[in-house]
């Protein structure tokens, strides 16, 4: 009915079969004149209202000028509408015209009237489309029009050839000259306007924006083949990228951008969360009551009235302890839960669903190729078809792939990018969040768990969102395909299909015990690392007693225990890879042989073999995703539950502290008390405070009286439970603490204000920051490390009031800041700063402290005494009250002289070098440190000293002049060189030597063979389907079906076998090679100089056995095997193509050298990319770090917004090299599986050229093995991609395997046993240097020190002292001159023979993990009781006796157990148990308290008396009775000979007694 309605509007043939059944086919004229204009017109015109609505809106159109583009454009549609006009004039021409007299009688059909008017008013809805997408902002071209105008190419393709060929058939005679004619001008317009809209039109107004991001300038087709892409691999190619090629973010991207959306969302959904949780909890609290009152009830009930009484009490106290227990189990659950995946589907709904539309399609086009290869095969079976079906059929194969190519890598390039927002989003929202915390919120998440949210949470949710679309996709999936294969081979598609449903569990069991392996192989990594770490930290303890053979054992051993899991590991692994190799091969195997034994017609013929291989290969995508998605989903879950913990958390209350302008204080605080939680007990009672504007207040009291408490609750920072706080004008606050930025001097002085130069100088005078500025290399530019790592307290305390100064705020809250300074940098900054006559003399000041000094010169003081306020009032009348302020005044007083006479010998200069009396109050500036008692404040300031003493030490104390060259080396030694360029194949070689050539070999020799198995499987399948064609219409054979069966199986099998072997040899391979690096590594760590860990910060060595060895243990042989897999796997394709298909070997030829070329641009630049991803990355983290350790100081000068945009602007650094690389993966999917399509469509080609020669079951297998192609040959780069990025991890183990080492533990030339027997020393013109290059430090030192003689070593730091010791020892070569040691230099003998005959007890005790034992006697050379002996005369028999381990007692980390002043008493232990003929003593005593120092020192002179002592003092009095006393400055020995000779000449040691307050009265005493 419809054909003939058509036929009547045509006026010819709608459709008839025999058009195609020729050698050379068309369409019938009706159709193309009908169908093929209807379809581009109709797509016009359905899409055209959306770009209209333009039109439509009164916005002002910016875009002023017509581009030459546009006018073209415009002026070809103009063309076109002339050309469609013209033809109807000639129809109207050929009806209505005179034709020499006599009208025509048969008028033309319909459809000559309707086209050209379709046609033109199409044209003419063209040009108002070209117009609209002008008027669009941002507009480069239209993808809805460049589609319009492919589908009409397409669409009148078919007209155009059937013209063409009726021309060359009738030798150039054409009826029609007119349409002819018009249709050839108007189909050369529309080649042009489609080569046109594929074109740019890029404004002047949008040509700065396209420099910085190409991609907002990439039309259509170069969006959907990332060809906008392509300027920055070829830069990548050509050089190295750094931050500054990347491009511009998009708007869209920004991190800005993408949390407003984000926000707007979450804030609706975290109201409604909590509406629900307000339910919630209502509706818990009612059951909970109707509960208690039945109880009641029923209680009261059973009970009579009796023991009413005494039963209610029960019953209040039992319900009393069960809500209680409820209270603490319910706390867990109370927050707003369930609103986080749905503002995430809320803030990128639109993108997901476009990337779903996208995925849809791909996974229905991907079962268009089966179904295409098997009308192929049939194809060529059928001899009698026509040649064009095959081409046919080639060009759909190359089309469907080349759409599910674009759909893959678009739903791909989208759900990254997804995944991308989803995570700068969370990152942003913890960040943000972290600025508004409340303390209760603050308590519940410590920093590392906030910290853990932006790294591991956010990335969980950027991997589930990039995979989420599987969950559906799977399984549409696994029904489709068990669909197709149920329509090739019936029910026995379900046999294959139960294998694979089975194996899934088999997965599962294996991935449980691999994970169970995981736990215990992190667990011995762990211990490892500990050991690692304490061994670097302590590595100068180690050299000096050469302890290094007994930790390197220990360490081995762990290594040891870490392999054999490694081992079972690798075992496990390649069981589950023969797994999953076995698995297609058993399916094909079980599913081909039921299916021929269930009947005898059913016989295997090519289609339904390799349609069925097909679709079993596409089969095991969703079968191996599936499990891994839905445990991604489970890790998310638990995320999730944290991140809405965190971010559904209350804030912080901004109505705490009110500004009320009626006010006439600066500060007003009424009847207020203050908690740091809602529910805690208040800290501070009844707080009344009345502060005038421009006073000076102090507020005194003792440790833990609430001192910092009040800053606090003057900031807002605490919960205030009753009262009320007024403050007028801006504040200022000086945290006890330093908080110290990560930027330059300047910039944390200024922090955020603009800069006024002259201000800016006052305020470093007036801080005393002047000296260290001119010490620094580049003065007030000088980069501060995280944390303030290169200062000494002092310098972070007075940087920290320099900003506060520098802000010119209204109100100063100054906690404590004058108590990390020297005494004389305190009275000058008091004066200059906060005293009546300090810059600040006019401004509100609130400043807690503990210096009496500055008492009398403040307005008032504030006394607080546990919480209240006890006394306020000026310092005279409150001294003459006699109250608790006068206590505290003689208290203090006291412990000001005891230290004053401790600590007066240290050089009381404030050095840029940390100066010995700073640095006591560095790192303890925890506590009120100054109240402490001297016994808990040398304990802890020593313990807090631990860790960072020793690159302190030798990076500070050096002389001052060097310190300029020392900072500049500093700066150098902190960017850790950064691999550029390709990997030097050495480093394959060298790690294949360490794998072993037996291992290399036999796993390349397997896999190998392997292949060889897959490729004769493949054929012998080709053979079997044969049989189809030469057994037709015969019976066929049981005993060549089973020996066909039986072959198939056994190739299956041997392949599984050759891979399983080869994954073994290369499992145990890779172990040993790990084993050969990690004892390299450790050995020559262990044997370098003390300068290499000098100037090596110790991250960057323990990196390398953290990082860099986990990389070798388990990311390279995984690289290894996947990469050897893959490129067998597209040999073994190409090989089977070349059999069937010799001829492709030349098309091979082209396509190996586009490859290679795709590959390497690729390669460079995407390496480079990851690389500045991860360099970018740790700015996050260190920024984030640094502003949750700074809250109170941000929020107390209302920084919050900048700290906001600083966040953005460093995610937004990271983001512009994550967002290329997902594009470089795209562009390199993109074109690889292109290559790959042109694998498969030669195949394809050919199969057709030759179908004469050939078998169809050839074909089958040449097709179905290109289709595999596309996915190996995109694995094959990302693999080498990632063996490249991992092999570097062997690059950097190898660079410190190799690093030069210090001299031989042992040589030939051994000491006597005895030795050294006397003890003489001899210093003959001694020089030495730290390293080559810088200036000497020893300058010449030659003297003689008999045997038994006790000596002293002073000078002020920098002098040379500990030089001196470290030159005994040789942890410094000599730079000339030699030391002499009872007649033997000790340069010619082995550095074990010296440091085993010398004793030294350190400064710093430093203790190792491991029993106390172990501790003493690491080699377990002396027997029990010499160890209880020396543990007596270092009185610590009580103590270890005490303790229920005794000996094995293990100590933790760094002795963190023991108290520091035990940890000393073990290293006189240590010393005594070796008793050798010469001690060093390196002041031992600084860190202990007066108590222990005496016992140490009659412990030393009763056991050592028959030894040669050098004691090297920093406090003078402890050397007042030594037989001599040495005064080094500048390296040289400037004095020598006994205290009270030095005291008589009235040189040196003379002015520095002086100094420290000792008189000659003193030594003669001694």
């Amino acid at each position: 009915m419809c054909a003939a309605a058509l036929e009547e509007y045509c006026g010819s043939v709608f459709w008839n079969d025999s058009y195609l059944q020729t050698e050379d086919p068309d369409l019938p004229v009706c159709m193309q004149q009908t169908v093929l204009v209807w379809i581009p017109l109709s797509f016009l015109w359905l899409c055209a209202p959306f770009l209209l609505v333009s039109l439509c809106r009164r916005t002002k159109v910016e875009r002023g000028h017509f581009s030459k583009l546009y006018l073209c454009k415009q002026f070809l549609v103009s063309l076109l509408f002339l050309t469609a006009i013209a033809e109807l004039a000639v129809t109207i021409g050929e009806d209505y015209g005179s034709q020499e007299g006599n009208p025509s009688t048969v008028k033309n059909p319909a459809v000559y009237y309707v086209n050209p008017i379709l046609y033109a008013v199409t044209w003419i809805l063209l040009l108002l489309c070209h117009e609209a997408v002008r008027r669009i902002e941002g507009a480069i071209d239209s993808t809805i029009l460049f589609l319009f105008w492919l589908l009409l190419f397409l669409c009148n393709i078919w007209p155009f050839q059937s013209l063409t060929r009726k021309a060359v058939k009738q030798e150039g005679v054409i009826h029609d000259v007119p349409r002819f004619s018009l249709f050839f001008i108007s189909f050369g317009f529309q080649v042009i306007e489609l080569i046109l809209s594929a074109v740019a039109d890029v404004t002047p107004e949008m040509e700065e924006l396209v420099k910085k991001n190409p991609e907002a300038g990439a039309p259509f087709l170069s969006r959907i083949t990332f060809n906008w892409f392509n300027s920055m691999l070829i830069k990548g190619h050509k050089q190295t990228l750094v931050q500054e090629d990347l491009w511009e973010l998009k708007e869209a991207d920004k991190t800005g951008s993408i949390s407003k959306i984000f926000h707007s969302f979450m804030r609706s959904d975290v109201a409604a969360a909590r509406v629900r949780l307000q339910a919630r909890l209502k509706k818990k609290r009612e059951t909970d009551s109707a509960k208690a009152k039945e109880e009641a009830f029923e209680n009261g009930f059973s009970n009579g009235l009796g023991a009413g009484v005494s039963q209610d009490v029960l019953m209040m106290e039992k319900k009393g302890e069960k809500r209680d227990e409820k209270k603490k189990k319910g706390k867990k659950a109370d927050y707003p839960k369930s609103w986080l995946y749905t503002t995430i589907f809320k803030s990128c709904k639109i993108e997901f669903l476009i990337s779903a539309l996208f995925k849809v399609v791909q996974d229905l086009l991907v079962f268009a190729s089966p179904l295409i290869l098997k009308a192929m095969i049939a194809f060529t079976q059928d001899k009698s078809s026509y040649a064009w079906e095959g081409y046919l059929y080639s060009v759909t194969l190359l089309v469907v792939a080349i759409l599910q190519s674009l759909c893959l890598q678009q739903y791909f390039q989208r759900c990254f990018l997804l995944g991308i927002q989803v995570r700068t989003a969370i990152m942003d929202a913890v960040y943000k969040k972290a600025l508004v915390m409340s303390n209760d919120n603050r308590k519940e998440s410590t920093v590392g768990e906030t910290m853990n949210m932006i790294s591991a949470d956010a990335q969980r949710f950027h991997d589930v969102t990039s995979f989420i679309h599987l969950l559906w996709s799977c399984p549409l999936q696994i029904i489709l395909s068990i669909l197709f294969l149920w329509s090739e081979i019936g029910p026995s598609a379900l046999i294959g299909l139960a294998v694979m449903i089975l194996v899934a569990p088999m997965n599962v069991v294996l991935t449980t015990k691999a994970r169970s392996f995981q736990v215990d192989n992190m667990k011995f990594k762990d211990k490892r690392l500990k050991i690692m770490n304490e061994i670097l930290n302590g590595i100068k303890i180690l050299k000096l007693y050469a302890w290094e053979p007994s930790f390197q054992t220990q360490v081995e051993g762990i290594r040891e225990d870490e392999l054999k899991v490694m081992r079972k590991f690798a075992y496990l692994s390649s069981v589950s890879s023969l797994i999953f190799i076995c698995t297609p091969v058993l399916v094909s195997v079980l599913s081909f042989t039921v299916y021929v034994l269930l009947s005898p017609e059913n016989i295997l013929t090519p289609e339904k073999a390799f349609t069925s291989i097909t679709i079993f290969n596409l089969l095991r995508f969703p079968l191996s995703m599936m499990p891994m998605v839905i445990a991604m989903i489970v890790q998310t879950e638990v995320s999730k539950d944290r991140l809405e913990k965190f971010l559904g958390g209350e804030d912080l209350e901004s109505d705490l502290v009110q500004h009320d302008p009626s006010c006439n204080s600066a500060v007003s605080v009424c009847d207020c008390s203050f908690a740091w939680e809602r529910d805690a007990e208040p800290l501070l009672t009844d707080v009344s405070l009345d502060i005038k504007p421009g006073r000076l207040i102090a507020v005194v009291g003792a440790v833990g009286s609430g001192k910092s408490s009040l800053i606090s609750a003057l900031l807002g920072e605490m919960h205030k439970v009753k009262g009320f706080v007024s403050i007028q004008g801006s504040l200022a606050y000086v945290p006890q603490q330093a908080w110290i930025q990560n930027a330059t001097l300047r910039d944390n002085i200024m922090f955020g204000s603009p800069t006024e130069e002259k201000r800016l100088q006052e305020v470093i005078d007036a801080t005393a920051l002047r000296p260290d500025l001119e010490l620094l290399p580049a003065g007030d530019l000088t980069e501060i490390g995280e944390k303030g790592i290169n200062l000494s307290g002092g310098q972070k305390q007075r940087i920290s009031l320099a900003r506060a100064v520098y802000s010119q705020a209204d109100i100063y809250l100054l906690d404590d800041p004058l108590s990390a300074v020297d005494s004389h940098v305190g009275k000058h900054i008091f004066e200059k700063v906060i005293g009546p006559k300090g810059l600040l003399k006019d401004k509100t000041r609130v400043l807690v402290t503990h210096g009496m000094s500055f008492l009398p010169d403040v307005d008032e003081i504030v006394v607080l005494l546990d919480g209240v306020i006890s006394e306020v009032g000026s310092y005279k009348s409150l001294r003459a009250n006699k109250g608790a302020f006068s206590e505290f005044l003689d208290t203090y007083a006291k412990e000001e002289r005891k230290r004053t006479y401790s600590d007066s010998s240290q050089a009381s200069t404030d050095l840029p070098l940390v100066s010995e009396s700073e640095d006591t109050h560095v790192d303890s500036a925890l506590e009120d440190a100054v109240t402490l008692t001297l016994k808990r404040e040398n304990s802890i300031r020593r313990s807090k000293r631990n860790g960072s003493i020793r690159r302190r030490k030798n990076s500070s104390f050096r002389e001052p002049e060097s310190a300029g060259k020392s900072k500049e080396g500093e700066r150098i030694i902190e960017k850790e060189t950064m691999e550029t360029g390709q990997v030097k194949y050495a480093v394959y070689l060298q790690y294949m030597r360490a794998i072993g050539w037996v291992y290399s070999i036999g796993a390349v020799f397997f896999y190998a063979a392997f292949s060889g198995a897959l490729v004769g499987q493949s054929f012998w399948l080709s053979e079997w389907t044969n049989d189809a064609v030469v057994y037709y219409n015969r019976t066929y054979p049981n005993s060549l079906r089973d020996t066909r069966i039986a072959v198939y199986g056994a190739l299956g099998f041997v392949q599984a076998l050759f891979s399983f072997i080869g994954t073994l040899l290369l499992a145990s391979g890779s172990i040993s090679a790990s084993r050969i690096l990690h004892s390299r590594l450790l050995n020559n760590i262990l044997r370098v100089p003390m300068v290499f860990f000098d100037t090596t910060p110790l991250g960057r060595v323990v990196n390398r056995f953290a990082k860099d060895i986990y990389t070798i243990d388990e990311a390279i042989p995984m690289s290894v095997r996947s990469w050897i897999q893959c490129l067998l796997s597209v040999l073994s394709t190409l090989v089977l193509i070349w059999i069937a298909t010799p001829i492709f070997i030349a098309i091979t030829i082209p396509l190996a050298v586009i490859y290679y070329i795709v590959q390497r641009l690729y390669l460079n630049s995407s390496r480079q990319l990851r690389r500045l991803d991860s360099v970018s990355r740790s700015p996050i983290y260190s920024h984030f770090g640094e502003t949750v350790s700074g809250l109170s100081v941000i929020r107390a000068y209302g920084h919050q917004e900048r700290f906001l945009e600083k966040n953005e602007i460093i995610l937004d650094q990271n983001l512009k090299s994550v967002y290329p690389w997902v594009a470089s993966n795209r562009w390199l999917a993109i074109r690889l599986e292109f290559l790959g399509n042109l694998v498969v469509f030669f195949s394809a080609l050919l199969a057709v050229i030759n179908r004469d020669t050939l078998d169809s079951s050839l074909v089958g297998l040449s097709i179905s093995s290109a289709l595999n192609i596309t996915q190996s040959l995109n694995w094959l780069v990302r693999m080498n991609t990632e063996l490249e990025t991992n092999i570097v991890a062997v690059e950097r183990v190898s660079e410190y395997s190799e690093t030069e080492n210090e001299a031989e533990w042992v040589n030939d030339n051994r000491p006597p046993d005895n030795w050294p027997e006397e003890g003489k020393l001899e210093f003959d013109n001694y020089m030495v240097r730290y390293r080559p290059g810088l200036d000497l430090v020893l300058h010449g030192i030659s003297c003689d020190i008999g045997g038994t003689e006790k000596i002293g070593i002073v000078g002020r730091t920098g002098a040379g002292k500990s030089s001196l010791t470290n030159c005994l020892f040789r942890i410094i070569e000599s730079a000339g001159g030699r030391i002499v040691i009872d007649g033997i230099d000790i340069a010619t003998i082995g550095l074990h023979d010296l440091r085993r005959r010398l004793t030294i007890i350190p400064q710093d005790p430093v203790l190792f993990s491991g029993s106390l034992r172990m501790n003493l006697d690491p080699f377990d050379k002396f027997s029990d009781e010499n160890i209880w002996r020396v543990l007596e005369l270092s009185h610590l028999t009580d103590y270890v006796g005490a303790l229920p381990e005794k000996l094995q007692y293990e100590v933790t980390e760094g002795g963190e157990n023991l108290s520091v002043g035990q940890r000393q008493l073990l290293c006189l232990a240590r010393a005594l148990l070796r008793k050798s003929r010469i001690l060093i003593l390196d002041e031992a005593t600084a860190a202990v308290d007066l108590e222990t120092d005496s016992l140490i020192q009659k412990t030393i002179r009763k056991e050592f008396a028959q030894c040669t002592i050098l004691t090297i003092a920093h406090r003078l009095h402890s050397i007042l009775d030594s037989s001599r006393v040495m005064v080094l400055d500048a390296g040289r020995i400037v004095e020598f000979d006994s205290p009270s000779n030095l005291f008589e000449k009235r040189g040196v040691f003379y002015a520095m007694a002086k100094d420290a307050g000792i008189t000659g009265e003193n030594v003669t005493a001694l």
